[in-house]
């Protein structure tokens, strides 16, 4: 396993306000609500999430180095679990033209207003159990998803992964902390969360599921 970056610098190009995300609402009413992963979490208020995920081309340069760093070909099969609205899906589709993509997230809202080019090869399906047969697909990602398991779903997600690879190019990202000032953002910020764990943990974490790709973070500096 590898720790590598590709995300780092888009997620520190969104200016948050730690502090007033914990006092300006009722933190745990607005986690109850993002955990829904609906219409409210993805184009609601920012309050429950994104605040209006919609698509402008900011994930091109992470499809570009993902493309790069594991050589994808036309004709390869990649699946990306926690697609979302297929974002990254659809970026890397430009990128690599002739890559077949599949894409699967648990968020029913999120699959069906996801990126129209892509929405035909994306399903409504849970990290925990990937309905797809053994050393089906040439890369699997997933990012920005396992956070939201609890410790013992991470473990199962991330074996899954490894079921449904079938070579080494896995890659997962998660948000994770550094310090404690990290720690405490991290805290704050979050609405989904349910794993929270220093980048030496989650590596361990993975090393036990027999997870053998590689990983990466983003940090709430």
């Amino acid at each position: 396993m590898a720790q590598i970056d590709f995300i780092q610098s888009l997620n520190a190009s969104t200016r948050r306000n730690y502090v007033e995300r914990v006092v300006e609402h009722d933190k745990a009413e607005c986690a109850a609500v993002a955990r829904r992963f609906g219409a409210d979490y993805w184009d609601g208020d920012r309050r429950y999430g994104y605040g209006g995920y919609r698509y402008d081309g900011r994930w091109r340069p992470v499809a570009e180095r993902i493309a790069a760093h594991y050589g994808l070909k036309p004709g390869e099969r990649l699946l990306d679990v926690g697609c979302g609205k297929a974002f990254l899906l659809h970026e890397l589709t430009q990128v690599v033209p002739g890559l077949e993509v599949v894409g699967l997230d648990l968020s029913v809202y999120g699959i069906a207003n996801a990126k129209e080019e892509v929405r035909p090869r994306l399903v409504v399906g849970d990290a925990r159990a990937l309905p797809f047969p053994d050393a089906s697909f040439d890369v699997v990602l997933s990012l920005g998803t396992f956070h939201n398991l609890p410790v013992e779903g991470v473990s199962r997600a991330l074996s899954e992964m490894e079921r449904v690879g079938r070579g080494p190019r896995k890659y997962f990202m998660v948000e994770s902390f550094r310090n404690e000032r990290e720690k405490v953002n991290l805290l704050y910020w979050q609405l989904t969360c349910l794993s929270f764990h220093a980048p030496e943990s989650w590596a361990w974490l993975a090393a036990q599921a027999g997870y053998t790709g590689d990983y990466g973070f983003i940090y709430f500096e």
